[in-house]
């Protein structure tokens, strides 16, 4: 039995009904993405593209926790410290998968249930149809770890109403399925008792017909009405202002949001906020990709991610000692150093060109 339960494959792959169905089943660790995932969906997605019998792809997670709760940050800890080679090259990978599911040319619709983080955006949010339910719990939590938003997330942070998406970065909050909609990072609701049938009937007839059947209105996004006090503070350019606005605005939401952004670490918090402001001038996601994927590597060889990792999932102390340890001791230099250009192991992504 025991044998059965460890060869279970960690990504289900399967063609029926005309749909190309991908299931992320590692659902013990909440589906979290290793290499060999990765790898496996972008081998399903290529073949998938040029099947005519396949007419579009759905991604959802095992399991009753959620679609995938991010990478596999306990493989990328050991890594780190091993030199992080094949961290690098997990998120080169991943990152090209990103590109490949948002320029996918067949309906790609993820079932964003329940826990959606980090790499889990990543392989649901650049889909053309992103359904949320009432479970639904998406979120960026990279700074509370010392690494900084990636998988395209800063693309889609950057494109959030006002600075919504700075704040959800750098306080890592979670959006709920009226959040992410209102945040453009979901389409459509879609109570979770329903979703059962919504696939069902997604082998039988369009896309669109099964979305009219299924969908109904969003909850109201209880972020959005926030938006006041959140453009007004998230503005500002270094994070010690936004601090400081947060702080002096006289707003408890904001005050603790201040202490949010205190407690995470204070280079990953800066670096996030430049790569924010870099993704908002970017001219498609593959550029901002390729400024993750600098950043990404860049973290490997900072303090702050293996120790991040470390007080977060493997010793759980919840006590990370950052280093610098406050935002006031981040200089300008060490964040630019994050951008530097990697030579020949850029990850060298370009955007597709438009057909007219």
């Amino acid at each position: 039995m025991t044998d059965a339960v460890s060869t279970e494959p960690e990504v289900l792959i399967d063609k029926s009904g005309g749909l190309g169905r991908i299931v992320l089943n590692r659902p013990k660790a909440i589906n979290a993405l290793n290499h060999a995932m990765v790898r496996q969906i972008a081998a399903a997605l290529a073949v998938w593209s040029g099947d005519d019998e396949v007419r579009a792809v759905v991604i959802t997670g095992a399991g009753e926790r959620g679609l995938c709760a991010g990478g596999d940050i306990v493989s990328i800890y050991h890594d780190a410290k091993d030199g992080g080679t094949g961290s690098r090259e997990f998120w080169r990978e991943e990152y090209i998968l990103n590109a490949a599911i948002a320029n996918y040319g067949k309906p790609y619709v993820a079932i964003m249930d329940g826990i959606v983080m980090g790499g889990g955006v990543g392989v649901s949010a650049h889909g053309s149809v992103r359904i949320v339910t009432e479970r639904s719990m998406i979120g960026m939590p990279e700074t509370g770890i010392g690494f900084v938003p990636d998988v395209g997330g800063t693309y889609l942070l950057a494109r959030t109403p006002g600075e919504l998406g700075t704040h959800i970065a750098l306080t890592t909050a979670r959006l709920s399925a009226g959040d992410a909609i209102a945040c453009g990072f979901a389409d459509h609701f879609i109570p979770s008792e329903r979703i059962g049938q919504f696939l069902e009937t997604l082998s039988t007839t369009t896309v669109q017909d099964a979305l009219a059947q299924f969908t109904e209105p969003a909850p109201a996004s209880e972020l959005l009405a926030q938006q006041g006090w959140i453009d007004a503070a998230y503005s500002a350019d270094r994070v010690t202002d936004i601090v400081a606005r947060l702080r002096g605005s006289g707003i408890p939401e904001a005050e603790k949001a201040a202490e949010q952004v205190r407690s995470k670490s204070p280079t990953a918090c800066a670096v996030t906020l430049k790569s924010l402001r870099r993704a908002r001038q970017a001219g498609s996601l593959e550029e901002v990709l390729g400024d993750e994927f600098r950043v990404s590597v860049a973290c490997l060889s900072s303090p702050d991610l293996v120790e991040g990792i470390r007080a977060q999932v493997v010793d759980k102390d919840r006590n990370p000692q950052w280093s610098p340890a406050t935002i006031e001791e981040v200089d300008d230099a060490q964040v630019d150093a994050f951008f530097a250009p990697l030579g020949d192991l850029e990850l060298g992504l370009t955007a597709p060109q438009k057909q007219h």
